[in-house]
């Protein structure tokens, strides 16, 4: 039997494997409004029923009436406590006996459980013409329960079919960022005069020492040049000794 709109479809969800599935290889909460829209899959839905076991904890009225609200029916069954502190509390003979009696007003049911103690269920819906469908995480699914299935989504490839955590950000941490940035475009500002700042000033200093530089030069120079202006006239002029013993031999 393929996938049509007409068919008329059955969801049945065990809500205690899907928690605890969800738990033990995710730490996660399962998201219950993609299972049933992938259930359905664009088909006509005749009944969606989960199965909870009451627990007495803090958000249990808020997570069955969340339940509801997407259009699920919530059976409830209490925990069952016995002498020595045992507990007991499933719906495994609650869920055969709604896919029993529903199954002559139903083409496809929809088992959403890993729970390899409803492959018979599947075998007896398929003896009466119903089509067999199985949403569990692949990984905790019994492997029977898979191979008895006409169809089996694999929870375990869509991260849809989880709640992702979302993390909020406060106004403290999102002002501290801003003034973080602010602080650091206005160093970087500030570090930027200072770098172009010195290197002014080191270039004025480059300036300054090439001046001094070419002022010695000139003034050696000239130093130089009136050495050896100096030296010419010393040469030029002769010695006054000299001059005398000149004119002693001309006496002579």
């Amino acid at each position: 039997m393929s996938l049509h709109k007409d068919q008329r479809v059955g969801v049945f969800v065990d809500v205690q494997n899907m928690y605890y599935s969800a738990k033990q290889l995710y730490h996660s909460k399962v998201n219950y409004t993609n299972i049933l829209n992938s259930a359905t899959a664009g088909r006509k839905l005749i009944r969606a029923i989960t199965y909870v076991i009451k627990a007495d904890v803090k958000d249990e009225k808020d997570f069955f009436d969340a339940l509801e609200k997407i259009g699920f029916e919530v059976k409830q069954k209490d925990l069952q406590v016995f002498f020595g502190g045992a507990k007991k509390g499933d719906w495994d003979v609650g869920i055969a006996m709604d896919v029993m009696r529903l199954a002559a007003k139903l083409d496809v049911i929809v088992l959403v459980s890993g729970d390899g103690d409803f492959k018979d269920l599947l075998n007896h819906a398929k003896a009466l013409g119903c089509r067999a469908e199985v949403i569990a995480f692949g990984k905790t699914a019994s492997s029977r329960l898979k191979e008895e299935a006409d169809h089996f989504i694999d929870m375990d490839k869509d991260k849809k079919f989880l709640i992702q955590k979302r993390r909020r950000r406060t106004k403290k941490s999102s002002n501290n960022k801003k003034s973080s940035s602010k602080n650091g475009s206005s160093n970087k500002k500030s570090s930027k005069k200072k770098s172009s700042g010195n290197k002014s000033s080191k270039r004025k200093s480059s300036s300054r020492k090439s001046s001094r530089r070419k002022s010695s030069k000139r003034r050696s120079r000239r130093n130089d040049d009136h050495v050896s202006m100096l030296q010419k006239l010393n040469m030029d002029q002769p010695n006054p000794e000299q001059k005398e013993d000149k004119k002693d031999k001309k006496k002579k």
